[in-house]
């Protein structure tokens, strides 16, 4: 951002409370009668007898004294000490004053994420969870013209164990916002007769997104993969999605092992 004139300064800067000169080299650093502990010599400007003195060579800092080189004597004045605080610090940022490209990444995500304490990637302003994902863990036969729930019964992740993968393989997120869902199938026929295969979801019982996949009569398929996803609003505390799938064809009708994923994640907002 552009300046007119000086650029503003920003730092802590202090000037202490007066110091009386005696026949000693240290004297006790106060604000307001508050201990003050400069980092280094070079963080405080001090004026002794109208001469401006070079840190480390006329006085150096330990703890919150400050101990010139030789004793002084009643004769002196100490004219001022300022502190300059430290000047790198930006302190206590306020809220909403620094922007996503101000922001640098650790590890192999991009700009808008970072490394958390426990080796998580998390995305500035918040995180994306509750989130899981699960998939099928053996085979699933499935009745021609039936609208059926895919058991996903083995769960990849799940950050608040808010997926059910024993008894109603659904997902109940336990914060409110918007999701996003998603979920892959391949059904497949053993005598190569697939006409149709279509992918649900499920939001509180009711299909609010289809993936319909059909074949003409004369050309059925062995296998058809059907993937869906979509934003869906959770209030966090009863709404829950699923995923149900539909097969129109004969023989064996089935969704062999990880061939079915299901998926969510909270949107960051």
């Amino acid at each position: 951002m552009a300046y007119l004139g000086r650029q503003p300064i920003v730092g802590n800067y202090q000037v202490l409370d007066a110091l009386t000169a005696t026949t000693t080299d240290t004297y006790a650093l106060t604000k307001n009668s508050v201990a003050v502990f400069p980092q280094t010599p070079a963080n405080c400007i001090v004026s002794l007898n109208g001469v401006i003195q070079a840190p480390y060579d006329s006085y150096t800092i330990s703890g919150s004294n400050i101990v010139f080189a030789s004793a002084l004597t009643g004769s002196d004045s100490i004219d001022f000490i300022t502190v300059l605080g430290d000047v790198l610090n930006v302190g206590t940022v306020s809220d909403g004053t620094i922007g996503l490209a101000k922001l640098s990444a650790t590890g192999t995500k991009d700009a808008t994420t970072f490394l958390r304490g426990d080796n998580t990637f998390a995305t500035a302003g918040g995180t994306n969870t509750p989130a899981f994902e699960a998939r099928l863990g053996s085979t699933q036969n499935f009745t021609s013209g039936v609208v059926t729930k895919i058991q996903l019964d083995t769960e990849i992740f799940d950050t608040d164990s808010c997926y059910d993968n024993a008894t109603n393989y659904r997902f109940t997120p336990t914060t409110a916002g918007k999701y996003y869902v998603y979920a892959k199938g391949a059904g497949q026929s053993s005598s190569s007769t697939l006409q149709r295969f279509i992918v649900y979801i499920r939001k509180n019982g009711s299909n609010v997104y289809t993936s319909d996949m059909v074949t003409s009569s004369t050309d059925n398929m062995e296998i058809i993969t059907g993937t869906i996803f979509a934003t869906i609003e959770m209030n966090g505390s009863t709404d829950y999605v699923e995923i149900f799938t539909y097969f129109v064809g004969s023989g064996t009708l089935q969704i062999v092992g990880t061939n079915a994923h299901f998926g969510a994640y909270k949107i960051i907002e």
